[in-house]
C-alpha cells in the first residue's frame, strides 16, 4: 500500500515498530476515524516485565497519543496455563496468590508510558480471570473449540518448533492459543476492541482471534505485530550475562537501567531511538550522523531518554551524574548501587572472590569466573586492579564507610558494612 495517512501507522512505520500487519488499509482507516481499541496481553509470570515487552509497550503509548484507545489485557487467567511461543520446555506452573502479586507489581509500569482513567480514549486494564475461570468447559469445547483445526494450530512456528526438537508440549499449552484467541473476542464484546498487538511470535495466536471473531460474529478485527529484536551483533535483544533487564526499580536500579542503554552496540543507537524514546525524528537523524568517538554522545541520549521514560527525568539524570563522577572523575558516587554486608565479614577479612560474587556484589557469577577475570585484570577495587586471587577486604579498604567494586569499566558497587 503507500505510505499510511493516519497519524498512527505512520509514526509507527516511520519508526521501524511494524512487522506484519493483516489489514494495512483497513487498519489506516480505523485509525484516521479515531476508531481503534487496541491490546496488548502480558502474563503474569514475573513481578515485573522486562525490556522485551517495551516494544509493545510503546506502541500501546502511540495509539493513546494518537487518538486511539489502549486496553492492558492482564494474563491472570492464561498464566495458569502457560503459552508455548517461543520455548522449548513447559513453563513453569504458578499459584493464584503468586500472580496475583506479579500483577499488582506489573500495573505499576503501564503508568508510565499510558493514561489510564474513564474517558473515551483513557487506558483501562483488564485482566482475563475475569471470564476465564467462569467457563463451562464443555460449553467452550462445544461453543469455542469446534472451531479451531488442529491441523492448522499444528502449522504455527510456536507448536511446530517444539515438535521438530522433540520437545514436550502439554495439552495444557496447546489450549493456550484457543484462551487467547477467546480473549480477543471477549475484548472486543465488552470494550469494542477491533486490534490485537504483540510480538511477531504471536502473530499465529492474534490471527486466530480474528479468525474465531469472525465465526462468532464480532465486528472486523485486525492484527499488528512488532519484530522480536536482535542487536546488530545478533544477540537477542535485552539479556545481558547478569540476566533479563528488568523494568522494576526494585528488580534493576536506574543507574543499572541506564547503563544498559549505555552500552547500546553503535549500529543500533539511532534504531533504539526510534523505537524506545520519544525524541522527534529530526534529533535522532542528528545524533545518528555522529561518528567516532562522537557516537557516546548519542548513547548518553539514549540512555537518558529512555531512563527518564522508565523511571523519571531526575532518576535519569542522578545516573548520569553518577556516571560522569566514577568515568570521567575517577570519584566513588554515592549513588552506586550499593549492597550491605555483615561489619564482622569486613573485620575478620572477606575474600575477594567471595566480594565480587554471587553472595555478595552479585558482580561475577562464580569463585571459578572472578579467577579468570583477575587473571584478565577485569576486577578492581576502589579503581585500583585486583592481581592477587586470595586477597581479603579489610576496615583498612573502607573509604567514606564503602568498599568499591569494580568489574570492568562499567559495573560498579558499593559495598557498606552495616
Amino acid at each position: 500500500m503507500s505510505a499510511p495517512r493516519s497519524d498512527f501507522l505512520r509514526i509507527l512505520t516511520e519508526r521501524g515498530f511494524i512487522h506484519q500487519c493483516s489489514d494495512m488499509e483497513g487498519l489506516d482507516e480505523k485509525a484516521r476515524a479515531g476508531e481503534l481499541v487496541a491490546y496488548v496481553g502480558y502474563d503474569c509470570t514475573a513481578p515485573s516485565l522486562h525490556v522485551g515487552h517495551l516494544l509493545s509497550i510503546m506502541m500501546l503509548h502511540w495509539l493513546q497519543k494518537t487518538g486511539g484507545k489502549p486496553i492492558t489485557l492482564m494474563g491472570g487467567g492464561t498464566t495458569r496455563v502457560g503459552d508455548p511461543s517461543g520455548k522449548d520446555e513447559s513453563r513453569k506452573l504458578l499459584t493464584i496468590e503468586q500472580i496475583d502479586a506479579n500483577k499488582e507489581e506489573i500495573k505499576k509500569t503501564f503508568r508510565r508510558f499510558v493514561s489510564f482513567g474513564d474517558g473515551a480514549g483513557d487506558a483501562v486494564m483488564v485482566d482475563n480471570a475475569e471470564w476465564l475461570t467462569k467457563l463451562n468447559y464443555i460449553e467452550f469445547l462445544r461453543d469455542v473449540g469446534r472451531h479451531f483445526s488442529v491441523n492448522r494450530m499444528l502449522s504455527f512456528d510456536s507448536v511446530k518448533l517444539r515438535l521438530e526438537r522433540e520437545h514436550e508440549l502439554s495439552f495444557l499449552e496447546f489450549n493456550y492459543m484457543i484462551l487467547q484467541a477467546y480473549d480477543y473476542v471477549e475484548l472486543a464484546r465488552r470494550y469494542g476492541c477491533n486490534l490485537q498487538m504483540g510480538g511477531s511470535d504471536q502473530w499465529g495466536n492474534i490471527v486466530n482471534g480474528i479468525d474465531l471473531g469472525r465465526r462468532l460474529g464480532t465486528h472486523q478485527l485486525y492484527a499488528l505485530t512488532c519484530p522480536l529484536l536482535t542487536t546488530a551483533s545478533g544477540a537477542k535483544m535485552g539479556k545481558t550475562a547478569s540476566g533479563a533487564v528488568w523494568l522494576n526499580a526494585d528488580m534493576l536500579s536506574p543507574w543499572d537501567y541506564w547503563q544498559f542503554w549505555r552500552n547500546t552496540e553503535d549500529g543500533d543507537v539511532g534504531r533504539f531511538m526510534r523505537l524506545f524514546t520519544l525524541l522527534p525524528m529530526e534529533e535522532i537523524a542528528r545524533y545518528e550522523a555522529l561518528a567516532g568517538a562522537e557516537i557516546n554522545e548519542a548513547k548518553k541520549k539514549l540512555a537518558d531518554e529512555a531512563t527518564a521514560l522508565m523511571h523519571g527525568r531526575e532518576a535519569a539524570e542522578q545516573a548520569a551524574e553518577t556516571a560522569r563522577q566514577t568515568f570521567e572523575q575517577g570519584k566513588t558516587a554515592a549513588s552506586l548501587p550499593t549492597v550491605t554486608i555483615p561489619s564482622n565479614l569486613i573485620e575478620q577479612g572477606l575474600s575477594v572472590l567471595a566480594a565480587f560474587g554471587p553472595d555478595h556484589a552479585g558482580l561475577t557469577g562464580s569463585m571459578g569466573e572472578g579467577r579468570r577475570q583477575i587473571k584478565a585484570g577485569g576486577l578492581r577495587v576502589n579503581d585500583t586492579v585486583v592481581t592477587d586471587e586470595r586477597l581479603s577486604l579489610t576496615g583498612a579498604d573502607l573509604r567514606d564507610g564503602v568498599v568499591k567494586l569494580s568489574f570492568g569499566k562499567k559495573r560498579h558497587v558499593l559495598l557498606k558494612p552495616e
